[in-house]
């Protein structure tokens, strides 16, 4: 039987390790092209993950979320955080960020409108059909998202002031960084009552109630690439899918308003 120099096998099995190795990195990179990192505001949280799948059975693209207050969002991304598409549930922030050339304007779209209601736990015991009802003694402290960064904390504050609730319940308020984190509160236990977006509310998790809007300035759910992304066509791809009509059914299904079409092109 012929027999190899050592050194013949050596190279030959370096050069196959070296195959394996770029074909490992090739296919890497490859799965790397195909995902994208999105920051979106936690009250999309539900409706997003389910979304997410549906995205990716058509696209071949891989999502993923870091959800959390669209303030803080904002200013991770204006601090270089590498995400490729912002979701935003107030257009001011994006607006911002454009002024700071951190997000493309061209790629901003406007496609849902979020709603409130309050929240009580269903062994609560507690039978609230509007807001003056957060006055009830039994009711010793109600969470609402903090207006200062989370938009539906504004929209909270903004109904309490306009029914001249605000400054009679204030003591009971306590402040939670977003909106997911407001229905925390109440699930765990930590308040009586809690002013959460609809988009949250599960049946049969907690007892809600709609808030009437005109009672508070829209919702608007808006989104936008970022300047920094490096995979732009990608994320085009997802607004487009979050305007279509399966990204459209799952928003519908989730409590949101979906804008007209002339409202949504900007006209």
């Amino acid at each position: 039987m012929r027999s190899f120099p050592l050194t013949y096998i050596v190279i030959l099995f370096l050069c196959l390790f070296t195959l394996s190795a770029c074909a490992d990195s090739a296919e890497e990179s490859s799965e790397e092209q195909e995902s994208l990192q999105i920051a979106a505001a936690s009250n999309l949280t539900l409706a997003f993950k389910e979304i997410a799948p549906l995205f990716e059975e058509e696209t071949g693209i891989n999502i993923t979320y870091s959800f959390g207050s669209t303030g803080q969002l904002a200013e991770q991304i204006e601090n270089g955080a590498p995400f490729d598409i912002f979701v935003a549930a107030n257009p001011l922030f994006l607006k911002e960020l454009q002024e700071k050339e951190a997000i493309i304007s061209e790629s901003t779209i406007d496609f849902a409108y979020g709603k409130i209601g309050i929240a009580t736990a269903t062994s609560g015991g507690f039978s609230i059909t509007d807001l003056e009802d957060l006055l009830d003694p039994s009711i010793k402290k109600i969470a609402i998202a903090n207006p200062a960064h989370a938009p539906f904390g504004t929209a909270a504050e903004q109904a309490l002031k306009n029914t001249g609730l605000l400054e009679r319940i204030d003591e009971k308020l306590v402040y939670a960084r977003n909106i997911a984190d407001t229905l925390s509160y109440l699930e765990s236990g930590n308040v009586e009552a809690a002013i959460i977006s609809e988009s949250l509310y599960q049946e049969g998790e907690v007892e809600f109630q709609l808030i009437d809007s005109t009672l508070y300035e829209p919702i608007r759910q808006t989104a936008a690439i970022v300047t920094q992304s490096e995979k732009q066509k990608l994320a085009a791809s997802f607004l487009s899918f979050l305007e279509g009509s399966i990204g459209k059914d799952v928003l519908k299904s989730y409590g949101f308003d979906i804008p007209e079409e002339d409202k949504a092109n900007g006209s």
